[in-house]
């Protein structure tokens, strides 16, 4: 997918923040209203605010004409594209000359235009970074005679994973550190930690990283109590690894050099991966493989598909060299996942029209869905996201109007559900690594509210809280209003917006907002609490979340809603979105600053294109914005994968319209007023690849008038920016300080708060 997670770090404009406890008085209050007023008349229009008098970088223009089903297009900076990109992913250096030059021109003009925000960017950074409790740790999480966390120390930007022994009274040992990510680093430019994961006789971890940023991972294997590597030999690794039930293998996916992930490979520790065993390869051109394990333990599962239909391969974990059988076969359209529970499969599918999924059970013997029975039946707008069984209970996610709940049920029918009355929110749980056990790891979070950490005990159905999050500059929840607003979409439909702002912000169309999005994929983006977005909150910015088509808020038929040949809705949405903004007085048109990222980029690129003169400025973190030519290369990294999201336009021609139609890079607006634009990349992004922003930007600036355009390329990470806290923080701040100058905030200081 081109989001999916990292989804989650620049596209999801944070996780909601909060401020200190303050009890702000009557000219307090006022004094926060009036700078916002004073701002207005300066910021409406965004031609007021000013820039530095600095020529951009011009990309010269190669034209190339590209011709499909008798339509022909002339891409002008095709160039930007390296013949050498698969190796580029690799190694950056690489990089053609002529590419490289333009990338750093534009990040030089970048810098240029935006040296006066420093001051500000350095607040923005000092204030995230106050919120944050440096030295944090994770609640632990018990394994058997184990328990497991991952804690920071002050200043460090990665963490360090550890366990303490548990003792038969329940209190724990020593610390065990299992592996430093501060000292990991090393000298790398670029440093991520996929995962690390013990095996099953917690004798060995697996530590999956990445130091490139092009999500190729290495693996290496080492002894718990010595530190000894064991293994390094397993390399281009998609994702983590999954453990044999011997502790002495393991199995992975492997990513090839076009960035698929088509083979499944089982490696006995401290052999040649030249003797691996090939498990499992997908012969099919859009589909793509993973391997995990069931909750028992008993069974590795290996889930092969796309984004509508899927099909599942078991081998028992305890004989890892026998051949993988075919749960259920592939149809169009069906989708499945499985877990065991003794001498039954329990399965969460669509099948039969379940549109929003149904559970099922099977024998672990079935052979076919006739022996599915149903165990928790279909409701239509009800969607059951995941579920997990464990000895006792099972228990799943579900989701109606944005609003999501937890349900736990016993084995004889018995549920009970874990809901929450805020009008938004988020809430999770883990799994956890234990099968046996009463306890269920809770997470519940709100725009307003740091995150919450439960144990939930599913025999007594009583939660104790382990900790809330703290924060260190302060935090006071009543100086928040948290909103869910509804949109109407051109055809009735309900769009529900999430809005969040401090209790003075004014409500007379004077108010800046950071409307943001990212409405593909059936990837529903919740409404957490944020550490990075409160910088803008507290200076006044209103920020609404629109829970669009093309996601799954209201449900799978809200995301069928938003793609293929009704992916327009999604842009539209999110127009209505903010003119709904409008009409009830929370800004004003030119008053909205839009965001979005990968995705949620493409989703801010449509809606700039569809009404330019709604917004203020655009934010788009590496934004998929050249759609038809990218899906319409089957050689490029996923895009096989995603016609089952956007079409085919190779093949068909109707397809190929229904893309061609929004596809943001096509259809600027040439001779158009566009608001100030800044679009960021990373060059081993191998989902949304460094040309498309690249080329977008270069575009809308030979193409519109109005602007800046700005782009500012990361030249040493991938999909999700750094994976080191602070310098992710720093990403942050450029964004945020371009939108603050946008709006006529920048020199507006933000709430103070008190530790109280």
């Amino acid at each position: 997918m081109r989001l999916k997670a990292s989804l989650a770090v620049l596209f999801t404009a944070g996780c909601l923040i909060s401020c200190g406890e303050t009890h702000q008085d009557k000219s307090e209050s006022q004094g926060v209203a009036s700078a916002v007023d004073s701002t207005l008349e300066g910021s409406l229009m965004t031609e007021q605010v000013e820039w530095p008098n600095v020529l951009p970088p011009i990309a010269e223009k190669r034209p190339v004409e590209i011709t499909q089903h008798g339509i022909t297009r002339v891409d002008n900076y095709a160039w930007l594209r390296d013949d050498n990109w698969q190796e580029v992913l690799k190694d950056p250096s690489v990089l053609s000359a002529d590419i490289r030059a333009q990338l750093e021109a534009e990040l030089t003009y970048y810098e240029t235009m935006t040296e006066s925000l420093e001051p500000l960017r350095k607040s923005i950074f000092d204030e995230i970074r106050g919120r944050i409790k440096e030295d944090d740790s994770s609640v632990p999480m018990r394994d058997g005679d184990w328990a497991y966390y991952r804690r920071y120390r002050e200043g460090g930007e990665y963490p360090i994973y550890a366990r303490r022994s548990v003792n038969a009274d329940g209190s724990q040992g020593e610390e065990q550190i299992l592996l430093d990510g501060d000292a990991e680093k090393g000298d790398s430019g670029f440093f991520s930690i996929s995962s690390v994961s013990h095996s099953p006789d917690q004798t060995r971890i697996a530590v999956v990283t990445d130091r490139v940023g092009s999500e190729r991972m290495q693996v290496e294997i080492r002894d718990i109590v010595t530190g000894e590597v064991v293994d390094s030999t397993v390399q281009d690794v998609a994702g983590g690894i999954t453990w044999a039930a011997d502790s002495k293998s393991f199995f992975y996916a492997f990513r090839e050099s076009n960035g698929f992930s088509k083979k499944i490979f089982h490696h006995t520790i401290g052999a040649d991966t030249k003797d691996d065993k090939l498990v499992f390869e997908e012969k099919g051109q859009e589909y793509s493989a993973g391997v995990g394990k069931t909750q028992s333990g008993k069974f590795i599962v290996i889930n092969t598909g796309d984004h509508a239909s899927n099909e599942i391969w078991v081998i028992p974990a305890d004989d890892p060299s026998q051949s993988p059988r075919l749960f259920a076969p592939r149809a169009a359209g069906f989708q499945y996942d499985i877990d065991d529970h003794g001498n039954d499969w329990y399965i969460r599918t669509n099948l039969n029209g379940a549109v929003d999924f149904q559970l099922m059970k099977a024998p672990l013997t079935a052979s076919s869905t006739d022996e599915w029975t149903v165990v928790e039946p279909y409701r239509q707008g009800r969607q059951i996201s995941s579920f997990v069984t464990y000895k006792d209970y099972f228990v799943w996610m579900e989701r109606e109007n944005a609003r999501e709940s937890i349900v736990v049920a016993d084995y004889a029918g018995k549920t009970e559900r874990i809901a929450f009355d805020e009008p938004a929110y988020e809430v999770g749980f883990s799994s956890g690594y234990e099968y046996e056990t009463d306890i269920l790891r809770v997470t519940y979070e709100s725009p307003s509210q740091p995150e919450q950490t439960f144990d939930y005990n599913m025999r007594t159905n009583t939660r104790e809280l382990l900790k809330t999050d703290e924060v260190p500059s302060g935090h006071n929840p009543d100086l928040y209003v948290v909103e869910m607003l509804t949109a109407v979409a051109d055809d009735g439909a309900e769009i529900p917006v999430m809005v969040f702002r401090l209790k003075t912000t004014p409500l007379d169309g004077s108010a800046p907002v950071l409307l943001n999005a990212y409405g593909s994929y059936g990837y529903f983006i919740g409404n957490p609490f944020s550490r990075t977005i409160l910088s803008l909150v507290d200076r006044g910015v209103i920020f609404a979340r629109a829970h669009i088509r093309g996601g799954s808020a209201k449900g799978e038929q809200w995301y069928l809603d938003g793609k293929k040949d009704k992916k327009k809705n999604s842009f539209s949405d999110f127009v209505r979105a903010g003119e709904m903004l409008v009409d009830k007085g929370y800004t004003r048109e030119g008053r909205i600053v839009s965001y979005g990222g990968s995705a949620g980029g493409l989703l801010v690129g449509g809606a700039l294109n569809l009404k330019p003169e709604l917004f203020l400025g655009v934010l788009a973190a590496v934004p998929f914005v050249d759609v038809i030519t990218t899906i319409s290369d089957a050689a490029l990294p996923l895009t096989p994968g995603e016609w089952e999201e956007w079409g085919n336009p190779i093949e068909s021609a109707e397809e190929y319209g229904w893309i061609a139609e929004y596809s943001p890079y096509d259809n600027v607006k040439s001779g158009v007023q566009y608001p100030p634009v800044l679009a960021t990349g990373g060059l081993t992004d191998y989902r949304v690849t460094y040309w498309e922003p690249a080329k977008w930007v270069a575009r809308l600036r030979a193409e519109t008038k109005g602007g800046p355009i700005l782009m500012r390329m990361n030249m040493a990470a991938g999909h999700a920016g750094s994976a080191a806290r602070f310098e992710r923080f720093e990403e942050y701040s450029h964004l945020y300080a371009f939108a603050l100058k946008l709006m006529g905030l920048q020199d507006t200081p933000p709430v103070q708060h008190t530790t109280e």
